[in-house]
């Protein structure tokens, strides 16, 4: 597979995990209610999510709530919503850089200065990977915690939810993306640098000097 190709292969996974990371800011199941010990009635569900919380009625309806203060959310909750809008728009930035410098596109003159740019955007992808998985991991430990503490009250409990596996999956396709990003294009770097030079041999004439055409 040539180096374009994969640079091609690595911006559309970054693309497919920077919509995806969008789809799991919007969806409302970061966390949903737990069915255990006497909290059995299923006619209910909750989710909640950034930036609402919804009740789906076994009957199929549901009813959505927007949150109605942001001072009084939990922190987790805070972080989550300023982390997942940077990595948004970030990887709109990734995305405009990295099509910029790219091997398919002549909006900058082959070079040093491409590959760079390029280098650019799949490290701002990898940077969107970091940052969107630390609310990730921090509701997930949240969950995980309260789901064992024998204090929390069995209706309060809840487990993770799509939004989470999800924004996991998201978090792999923007690295692994970024990645081969960077690595395409550190690799052409290194092959453009070192050109190959052909000097032609230098022989005698008949009176004992070399041919002039020899310094050519």
């Amino acid at each position: 597979m040539t180096s374009a190709a994969v640079e091609i292969l690595g911006l559309g996974l970054g693309i497919l995990g920077w919509v995806g990371v969008i789809l799991a800011c919007g969806l409302p199941m970061w966390q949903v209610s737990a069915f255990i010990d006497v909290n059995i009635v299923v006619a209910q569900t909750i989710w909640e999510g950034l930036w609402m919380n919804c009740v789906y009625e076994s009957t199929g309806q549901m009813q959505c709530k927007v949150y109605d203060s942001i001072l009084a959310l939990p922190p987790e909750v805070q972080a989550g919503r300023a982390l997942t809008v940077i990595v948004a728009l970030l990887g709109l930035v990734a995305l405009m850089v990295t099509v910029v410098g790219a091997q398919c596109t002549n909006c900058i003159r082959p070079g040093k200065m491409k590959s760079r740019i390029v280098i650019a955007g799949g490290a701002i992808y990898i940077l969107c990977g970091v940052l969107v998985l630390i609310p990730l991991c921090w509701f997930a430990n949240i969950v995980i915690s309260d789901f064992y503490d024998p204090t929390v009250p069995s209706s309060k409990k809840r487990e993770m939810g799509a939004a989470l596996y999800i924004g996991w999956a998201a978090t792999a396709l923007l690295l692994f993306g970024g990645c081969l990003i960077c690595c395409c294009s550190c690799s052409q770097r290194d092959e453009s640098s070192f050109p190959v030079k052909y000097s032609a041999p230098r022989r005698p004439t008949s009176n004992g000097e070399y041919d002039k055409k020899n310094y050519v």
